[in-house]
């Protein structure tokens, strides 16, 4: 049998830590514990009946962490699908905002990469409709031998065409696993959701890197679903993980109108909080004197109305 592919980076970059580090992490995070009592508010109202019926105004909803339901040209989309209460060692801190039989069915799924925070093969099976599994290059045959048939594999910068929307898949700089012995096997990325009036960059978990330049180039964005979550301790997580200070700096180096954050306050995946990411996300935009009404903080199962 011939070695599995691994993927890596551009310019290969790696996080390089050890289990020295590992190790190093988790004693100064039992030093050092955070407050998880104050977590990311859920939307007074939501609009559930409306997005169950909605076949013709785009919007995008906030579920939680890095799911959202997008609904675009009629179709409906949903990213990294978690409704999971707990991944294997932690609990989840938040609902999620819609609850997921209240969901219209789904015509495609778009997976960023195989960590469990952002695929949950519990979640995928209770989705209704008959989606198309828009999947990183290697991650197809994890839902092909659970007998998922419309699956579509991309590599970097491959493009797919469902009804009139382009689906492209994009650079991240991350990294993925889900056994012992699958380190990097799939890949990881973003994808960004083209149509004639909009197009929507869904930035996946990824450290700040040259990518989005590159990524600049090629695409018109006009809504950013951008991580600002997990990325302390600084010397742990820099490689893999946004701050929120440097995602702003990547929102305005992919010219983008609308920035939406995500990847914050359902898993205590690091050692910093919700609150404290936006706080810090708040206070980089007001440093920055950027345009108030580009940044859209939605609150848990809130829609945002394109």
């Amino acid at each position: 049998m011939s070695p599995k592919k691994r993927y890596t980076n551009l310019d290969h970059m790696s996080s390089g830590n050890s289990l020295h580090d590992l190790l190093r992490w988790q004693s100064e995070r039992r030093k050092n514990p955070k407050d998880l009592s104050l977590s990311i508010e859920q939307a007074p109202s939501k609009e559930t009946s409306r997005l169950f019926a909605n076949r013709t105004e785009a919007s995008i909803t906030w579920i939680g962490h890095s799911t959202f339901l997008i609904q675009m040209n009629g179709l409906n989309m949903i990213t990294d699908p978690v409704w999971a209460s707990r991944m294997p060692i932690m609990k989840r801190l938040t609902k999620p905002g819609i609850k997921l039989n209240e969901l219209p069915e789904i015509d495609a799924v778009l997976i960023s990469h195989g960590h469990y925070d952002h695929l949950d093969f519990a979640t995928i099976r209770r989705l209704k409709g008959k989606p198309t599994y828009f999947v990183p290059a290697g991650l197809g045959r994890a839902f092909k031998r659970r007998g998922y048939k419309k699956v579509v594999e991309g590599e970097w910068y491959d493009s797919f065409l469902l009804d009139d929307l382009t689906f492209t898949f994009v650079p991240a700089q991350h990294w993925t696993k889900r056994t012992l012995t699958d380190t990097n096997t799939s890949h990881w990325g973003g994808w960004i959701i083209e149509s004639r009036e909009h197009s929507v960059y869904f930035v996946g978990d990824t450290g700040y890197f040259r990518g989005f330049k590159e990524i600049a180039a090629r695409f018109t964005i006009d809504t950013v679903l951008m991580p600002i979550g997990a990325y302390e301790p600084d010397w742990f997580m820099k490689v893999d993980h946004i701050n929120p200070e440097d995602a702003v700096k990547a929102f305005l180096e992919l010219n983008g109108k609308t920035f939406i954050p995500m990847h914050y306050g359902a898993y205590h995946l690091a050692d910093d909080t919700g609150p404290e990411a936006i706080e810090r996300l708040d206070a980089e935009w007001n440093r920055q004197q950027l345009n108030a009404s580009q940044l859209r903080k939605l609150l848990i199962g809130e829609t945002h109305w394109l």
